[in-house]
């Protein structure tokens, strides 16, 4: 095998342990013959997610942006794992986007019905004393709009070919699918219904201790992976996630300012990254076999 072969190898092997783990099922995208999907090969879902620069960034972002609600953050807090672990979060998040656009309809629809079951059990009291539930519509449409605005946020910035506006409110419209099913309402189906949405949510937005202390811990080299070069990345990508941000949730989570020479410098980084990570993870297993299988036939 050449060097450049290895190279490419190593950087795709690299790649879905930190996103998918053990988790990277091929026959959930192979089959059946003719199934496109909740999406399709069409829809700009398939373009959005499938650019992994903007995803990881975007994931990062939305993160970040999710632990400013108190209650969602308190969900976090007391029913995940993410200090012990945070790399099985990261592959449960992963895994969940990528078997839902691009996974056949049963897979996602067992998907989407194996996190319905798990929001069941995610209730308890935020430490301000108010009672929250996984499943209350209000709480998954918030969940549902930080994550979709960052990962557009991502693709924008980092995609070789932005969204048109007119691609950007399809996105919206496609990807409220999933959030309905899993019992969100009143979901923004564009860029200015997003909008509105954050503008509507962002009084009942704070830092609380628990979102500055899952913050700090995103922050801290070598908190989420040991591997040098993996850690290296996961800086790199955190960072270009923390940029993202919109300002005022930027200054919300207490992030430290960044001038014009940082800012320039970090989407450098990114951007440099994220060619590699093209050169190593290009053409995506799982999007080629997700479109072979919803073309065959």
């Amino acid at each position: 095998m050449r060097p450049r072969d290895l190279i490419r190898q190593r950087i795709q092997r690299q790649v879905y342990a930190t996103v998918h783990g053990a988790g990277l099922d091929h026959t959930r995208y192979d089959r059946p013959p003719g199934d496109p999907g909740l999406f399709g090969p069409d829809s700009v879902v398939w373009l959005v997610h499938g650019d992994i620069p903007g995803m990881f960034t975007g994931g990062v972002a939305a993160l970040l942006l999710q632990s400013l609600h108190p209650l969602a953050m308190a969900g976090v807090d007391q029913h995940s794992r993410y200090r012990e672990d945070p790399i099985d979060r990261l592959n449960r998040t992963a895994g969940f986007v990528t078997v839902t656009s691009y996974g056949s309809t049963a897979e996602a629809e067992a998907a989407i019905e194996r996190v319905r079951r798990v929001h069941d059990h995610v209730r308890g009291v935020a430490p301000d004393g108010r009672p929250y539930d996984a499943a209350d519509p209000d709480l998954l449409r918030w969940v549902h709009v930080a994550e979709t605005a960052s990962f557009l946020a991502g693709y924008q910035r980092y995609a070789r070919k932005p969204l048109t506006p007119d691609q950007q409110d399809r996105y919206f419209d496609e990807y409220a699918l999933v959030a309905e099913r899993l019992g969100a309402t009143d979901v923004p189906r564009s860029v200015a219904e997003v909008r509105a949405h954050l503008r509507a949510v962002r009084p009942e937005l704070a830092a609380s201790e628990a979102a500055l202390a899952a913050v700090e811990f995103l922050l801290t080299p070598g908190s989420l992976v040991q591997d040098r070069a993996r850690g290296l990345a996961m800086r790199v990508l955190v960072a270009g996630g923390a940029d993202l941000l919109p300002p005022w949730a930027a200054a919300e989570l207490r992030l430290p300012r960044r001038s014009p020479l940082r800012t320039t410098a970090d989407r450098a980084a990114v951007r440099a990254l994220a060619a590699a990570l093209r050169y190593g993870c290009e053409p995506s297993v799982v999007i080629t076999a997700a479109r072979a299988r919803a073309l065959a036939g």
